[in-house]
C-alpha cells in the first residue's frame, strides 16, 4: 500500500492494470489475510473449522467462493470475536450508524488509519480532487463516526486544507464558505437543499461562491443509467455545482467513488475484493444482473472481513472507463436486501419511492413506513410535510405519480414537520431515518 501520495496524484498503477495482474495482486493479499484470520480472529477460526475450510486449499481468487459468506447478523452477534489485535494496539473505535438495528463496534489500528487515509485520498482524487483544493466537511467527525474521520485523514493525505464545520447549521456553513473559500464540500445531498434555501433567504448566490464541487455521501444522486436523479435535479436547478457520488460503509473501510466521467464508483482493487451475489449467495458476473455487494477487506488489521455481505443491492460494470481505470465499477445502490418490499404484487425498494418524493419541490421532508397489515402482507404508508396551501391537491399528485412510476399507490398522509422529525429521530441514530420498517 502506498503511504506517500504523489503530489500530481496519478491513478494508482493497480487500477490501470490488466485483469491478470489485478487478480495476482489481490490473491497475494488474500493469502496474507487468510493467514492473519487463522491466527488472530476468533470468529473466523470457528468459521473455518465449522465449514471444513483449509486455507491452504485457497489457491485462486475463484477458490474464495468455497468459503460461505457472512453478514451483519454474525457481525452483531459475535462482534468482539471479529476484532483481532490486543487492546493496546487499537488506536480508534468507531461504530456503524445503527440505522438497520444495533450498532456494531469496529476497532482500528495505526495501520488501519493509514489505510483509511490512503483510501479516501485516492477516492477524493478520483473525484477530480487535487492538492490545491480546500475541503469543507459538513458531516460530524465525533460520535464514533468513521466517515468524518476518514474524510479528514484523506484530505490531509491529499495535501489539502480542510474546514471541519460538522453537520447542520446552514448559517455556519455559509459563513465558512465566505471566509475560508473552500473549493469542495463533502455533504449529504439533502442537506444541500437546506443550504440552498438558507442562501436564498439571505440573498447569497451560491453559484458565485468558491465551491465548484460537492462529494455527495449517504444518498444516491444518479439513477441506474447514471442520469441525474430527482434529488440531483433539485440541487442542480439552483446550484450549478459538480456533484460526485461516493459509496462506502464503516465495515469495509473502503470507498467506491465516481471519476469525472460519472459512470459508477470505482473499485480500489488493492484495498478490497468485490463480489456480486445472487439471491442464493452464488457469485454472478452477468453484467446485466443486480445483486448483493459482498466484500473482502485487504490490509485491515483491526476488524478484517472475509466475504462480508453488505446488504446493498447494486450492479457491476466491467468495461474500461474513459478515465483509464480498468477496475470494475458499482452503480447506485438500488436498495437494501432486508428492506425489499412486496406490495400488491410488486417488488420494490425504498429508494424508488424516495426518487418520486424528491421530485416534488413542495415536499419539505418525508418518512416511508412499511408494516404488516391484517393479512400479514406488506403495507406502505408515506408521511410528508409541506408548507403548501393546498395539501389535498399535493397528496393527490403524489399518489398519482407513485402509481405511474412504481405501479402501486400507497397511502399518503400530510403531517407537521415536528412529527416528521420525531419519527426520523426516534431511534436516536446518527442519521435521520427516511425508511422505518415495522414489519414483524
Amino acid at each position: 500500500m502506498e503511504k506517500n501520495i504523489n503530489p500530481l496524484f496519478n491513478i494508482p498503477a493497480i487500477e490501470l492494470a490488466d485483469t491478470p495482474l489485478v487478480e495476482k495482486t489481490q490473491y497475494e493479499a488474500l493469502k496474507k489475510l487468510l493467514t492473519y484470520l487463522q491466527e488472530h480472529s476468533k470468529f473466523y477460526q470457528r468459521h473455518f473449522k465449522s465449514h471444513n475450510i483449509n486455507i491452504e486449499d485457497i489457491n485462486t481468487l475463484k477458490d474464495l467462493e468455497s468459503i460461505p459468506p457472512i453478514g451483519k447478523p454474525e457481525l452483531k452477534e459475535y462482534n468482539d470475536d471479529f476484532i483481532c489485535p490486543p487492546k493496546n494496539e487499537i488506536i480508534d473505535y468507531v461504530t456503524t450508524s445503527g440505522t438497520t438495528g444495533t450498532p456494531v463496534t469496529l476497532a482500528l489500528s495505526n495501520k488501519d488509519l493509514d489505510r483509511l487515509a490512503y483510501n479516501e485520498a485516492i477516492s477524493l482524487a478520483c473525484a477530480d480532487g487535487n492538492p490545491n483544493d480546500v475541503y469543507q466537511l459538513t458531516t460530524t467527525i465525533d460520535r464514533l463516526f468513521m466517515a468524518g474521520l476518514a474524510y479528514f485523514l484523506g484530505v490531509r493525505n491529499l495535501g489539502c486544507g480542510i474546514a471541519r464545520v460538522g453537520s447542520g447549521i446552514p448559517q455556519l456553513q455559509l459563513d465558512t464558505i465566505q471566509r475560508v473559500q473552500p473549493t469542495t464540500l463533502i455533504a449529504v445531498p439533502t442537506f444541500l437543499i437546506v443550504l440552498i434555501e438558507y442562501a436564498k433567504s439571505v440573498g447569497f448566490d451560491l453559484n458565485k461562491s468558491s465551491v465548484k464541487r460537492v462529494v455527495c455521501i449517504g444518498e444516491p444522486i444518479r439513477n441506474a443509467k447514471f442520469e441525474p436523479n430527482a434529488l440531483n435535479q433539485k440541487i442542480s436547478k439552483d446550484w450549478q455545482v459538480n456533484l460526485y457520488s461516493t459509496y462506502a460503509s464503516s465495515e469495509m473501510s473502503t470507498a467506491y467513488t465516481e471519476c469525472v466521467h460519472q459512470q459508477g464508483g470505482h473499485e480500489h482493487p488493492g484495498l478490497v475484493i468485490s463480489e456480486l451475489l445472487d439471491e442464493n449467495d452464488e457469485v454472478t458476473t452477468d453484467p446485466h444482473q443486480k445483486g448483493e455487494l459482498c466484500v473482502t477487506t485487504l490490509g485491515v488489521e483491526g476488524t478484517p472481513l472475509l466475504r462480508f455481505k453488505t446488504g446493498d443491492i447494486v450492479q457491476f460494470f466491467y468495461d474500461e472507463c474513459k478515465c483509464g481505470r480498468k477496475t470494475k465499477r458499482i452503480g447506485p445502490v438500488l436498495g437494501r436486501k432486508n428492506q425489499m418490499i412486496k406490495y400488491k404484487g410488486t417488488t420494490l425498494y425504498p429508494p424508488a419511492i424516495f426518487e418520486v418524493l424528491n421530485s416534488f419541490k413542495e415536499i419539505e421532508n418525508y418518512v416511508v413506513e412499511v408494516k404488516n397489515n391484517d393479512i400479514q402482507t406488506d403495507e406502505v404508508i408515506i408521511y410528508i410535510s409541506s408548507s403548501t396551501g393546498n395539501v389535498n391537491s399535493l397528496l393527490d399528485e403524489v399518489s398519482n405519480l407513485l402509481r405511474a412510476k412504481i405501479r402501486v399507490k400507497p397511502v399518503v398522509f400530510a403531517i407537521s414537520p415536528k412529527e416528521i422529525n420525531q419519527m426520523q429521530l426516534k431511534s436516536n441514530t446518527r442519521k435521520p431515518l427516511k425508511f422505518i420498517d415495522n414489519r414483524m
